[in-house]
């Protein structure tokens, strides 16, 4: 008795995409290679196919990744790590990296990079409040700063308030000199640098501004219009 192992066959639309697909002396391939160890995984030409359990993962990996290059994205090890995350929980990881949350001139676009982060853009353009937990530098307050620009630049909203907790959970700020926005502002400045590099120069002068009016010591990051507000708390 025969068993008959899975094929999976990926034509690369074009040969100038192949050296960028499989990395620097195959460096991604081999990547790929150890992430879906038990499918083997043979390359000629343009034609990359996939045989062993888990070939049709290996198959859509490669056509996300071809996508990616055709778009203008770049790869590497971490990128690469990303869409293999993201095929194995069936995301597209060409919809998920390539669509823009914010755009300023011809500034490059700000992006989730993670399915996560898709996820907590959709919820945060699809609910009044949206909570977000997880370990510092995920890009909670960044993305968050994000859609509150994009909210802006489509007149959805007509001010940003940004605030952010001024401690941590069982410690006190005891006594800092200067006014209120001299004590929170170094607790402030990583939500107002996101704002600097995400508006475009005409509104910078508006941002600062707006250091002496739309901050606040608390724990939300919101913006308003007259009819509802939409909060962020980390």
């Amino acid at each position: 008795m025969s068993v008959s192992t899975p094929n999976s066959t990926v034509i690369v639309p074009g040969a100038h995409l192949m050296a960028a697909l499989l990395g620097e002396r195959d460096e991604l391939l081999r990547h790929v290679e150890q992430a879906f160890a038990q499918t083997k995984i043979l390359v000629r030409g343009n034609e990359i196919t996939a045989a062993g359990p888990e070939s049709d993962l290996v198959g859509r990996l490669f056509l996300e990744l071809s996508e990616l290059l055709q778009r203008g994205e770049s790869l590497d090890l971490v990128i690469l790590g990303r869409v293999i995350d993201m095929v194995r929980s069936d995301v597209s990881p060409s919809s998920v990296l390539t669509a823009d949350i914010v755009r300023v001139g011809q500034s490059r676009p700000v992006r989730a990079k993670t399915a996560g982060q898709r996820r907590y853009v959709d919820a945060i353009a699809e609910h009044v409040i949206t909570f977000a937990l997880g370990p510092a530098g995920t890009g909670k307050s960044w993305l968050a700063v994000a859609m509150a620009v994009q909210a802006l630049q489509s007149k959805s909203v007509q001010r940003i308030i940004l605030t952010r907790p001024a401690v941590e959970a069982g410690e006190r700020l005891g006594f800092l000199p200067g006014d209120l926005m001299a004590k929170i502002d170094p607790y402030l400045r990583p939500l107002f640098d996101a704002l600097h590099d995400m508006v475009g120069r005409r509104q910078r002068p508006e941002v600062s501004r707006a250091r002496c009016g739309g901050s606040s010591p608390t724990g939300l990051h919101a913006w308003t219009n007259p009819e509802q507000q939409l909060h962020h708390s980390r």
